[in-house]
C-alpha cells in the first residue's frame, strides 16, 4: 500500500473517531465505503474510539436541546455538507408534520463544520425557517445565538441571514455513546421530548 493512500486512511479514522458519532463498526463501514475500489482489511488498522470529555459538546448538546422550547427543531452531525444539511433538516420537517409536530426553524452542523471543530477549533451552526421568509430566518438565527451564548460559547456572527453563527473557539471533545442518537433520529426525540 503506497504512502499517500496509508496517510489518506489514517486521517480518516482520526477524523471519524475524533468526532465521537460512531462505532468501530461503523468506522470500518465508512472506510470499506470510501476506499471500495482499494482491496483493504481494515481490521489491521489500529481503531480506538476516543475518551473525550464532552465539557464543550455538553454545554452545545444542551443549547440544541433546549431549541425545541424555541420550536427550533436543532440537529446535530447534519449531512455532509450545507446543501445536504438543508435537505436532511426539510425531510425531518415533513416527518414532524406527518406526526403532528410543528418546527418554525431549524439549526445544525454538517460533518464538515465537525472536522473544522477538531482541526480549526471552530463550529459553524447553519440556521433556517421552513417558509423561506427572511425576517423569520433573521429571528431564529439571533435565538440559536442567544442559546449559545448562554452557555457561555463565544459568537461570531454578523447577525445576516447569509452567513453562519461561528463559535469561535470551540474545543471538539465529543466521546462516543451507544446510548444516545444524533443526526435526524435524535434530532427528532430531542424536539419531541422537550414538547411533552
Amino acid at each position: 500500500m503506497d504512502s499517500d493512500l496509508v496517510e489518506e486512511i489514517e486521517f480518516m479514522i482520526d477524523l471519524l473517531t475524533k468526532s465521537g458519532f460512531f462505532s468501530v463498526s461503523e468506522i470500518i463501514e465508512i472506510l470499506e465505503d470510501q476506499f471500495i475500489d482499494e482491496e483493504i482489511d481494515f481490521s489491521k488498522f489500529d481503531i480506538s474510539l476516543n475518551d473525550s470529555s464532552n465539557n464543550n459538546f455538553s454545554k452545545l448538546e444542551h443549547a440544541f436541546t433546549n431549541l425545541a422550547e424555541e420550536d427550533i427543531v436543532a440537529i446535530h452531525n447534519c449531512g455532509y455538507d450545507i446543501e445536504e444539511g438543508v435537505s436532511d433538516a426539510f425531510e425531518l420537517h415533513v416527518h414532524l408534520l406527518n406526526n403532528k409536530y410543528e418546527a418554525r426553524g431549524f439549526c445544525f452542523y454538517t460533518f464538515e463544520d465537525v472536522e473544522d471543530g477538531i482541526f480549526e477549533n471552530i463550529l459553524k451552526i447553519t440556521f433556517g425557517d421552513f417558509a423561506n421568509n427572511e425576517d423569520n430566518a433573521l429571528e431564529i438565527g439571533k435565538t440559536v445565538s442567544k442559546y449559545l451564548k448562554d452557555e457561555g460559547f463565544t459568537i461570531i456572527w454578523d447577525e445576516t441571514i447569509n452567513n453562519q453563527i461561528e463559535i469561535n473557539p470551540f474545543k471538539w471533545d465529543k466521546s462516543y455513546n451507544d446510548e444516545k442518537e444524533y443526526e435526524i433520529e435524535g434530532a427528532y426525540e430531542a424536539f419531541i421530548a422537550n414538547r411533552c
